[in-house]
């Protein structure tokens, strides 16, 4: 539902990646500095860590923006985008529980967002969706050596490693790109990009939907009887 590469206000998260740290053996704190030869392919390594799952989840809570009084059920999202629904089907509960979404029972019912979408951030969606894991997991290699024998020594091992604090430090500009940007900020965006009659469309396919799913219901009741 979003725009091409050049659209997205999230474009700093791949500045903020080009970060690096030392690492200090005695204090253990780190120092932050740039690192202008970073790769794309880092970049793109780096950004892979956040699945389709999220990119499905966060395209179809767009829909939901601006929708107010009505309500869509996880495969009429599905439909809308051209995903599975059966992969959305799972998704949205994890969205629910996080609060982010909220489920209306009945015919008339389905999916609306929780609260307003600029109360809603990318980092809150990611988290909902993947879990809060770390970005690297170290394995302390560095420790491995085969020239080590015994005891291995301080200037090896002290401090924080030199790889791990790398990806620390891309972790952290990352989340903070991502806790900065909003549903609704990136829906105002994209607001101001597509026509008017475009959402006048898209609420004329969601009324059919609802319509589609009352018809259903009601041919589904018993017929009623007359009394005797």
């Amino acid at each position: 539902m979003i725009g091409g590469e050049g659209d997205l206000p999230g474009r700093e998260a791949l500045a903020l990646l080009s970060a690096t740290i030392s690492a200090n053996s005695r204090t253990k704190s780190v120092r932050v500095f740039k690192l202008t030869n970073l790769t794309r392919t880092v970049i793109i390594r780096v950004m892979a860590h956040i699945t389709t799952s999220v990119e499905y989840a966060i395209h179809g809570l767009m829909w939901l923006v601006d929708q107010e009084a009505q309500s869509m059920s996880s495969r009429e999202i599905a439909e809308l985008q051209g995903i599975s629904p059966s992969f959305l089907a799972k998704i949205f509960p994890k969205l629910e529980k996080a609060g982010i979404v909220e489920a209306r029972e009945g015919v008339r019912g389905g999916y609306q967002l929780a609260r307003p979408a600029d109360q809603i951030t990318f980092l809150e969606i990611v988290d909902a969706v993947e879990g809060r894991k770390p970005l690297f997991d170290c394995q302390e290699v560095r420790g491995r050596c085969a020239l080590f024998s015994g005891e291995k020594p301080s200037w090896a091992t002290s401090g924080t490693c030199g790889i791990h604090a790398v990806m620390l430090a891309a972790e952290q500009a990352m989340r903070q790109s991502l806790a900065r940007q909003t549903l609704g900020k990136v829906s105002e965006h994209f607001n101001r990009k597509v026509p008017g009659t475009f959402h006048e469309r898209v609420r004329e396919w969601i009324g059919e939907k609802e319509s589609q799913r009352t018809s259903r219901s009601q041919s589904l009741r018993p017929p009623s009887t007359s009394p005797t």
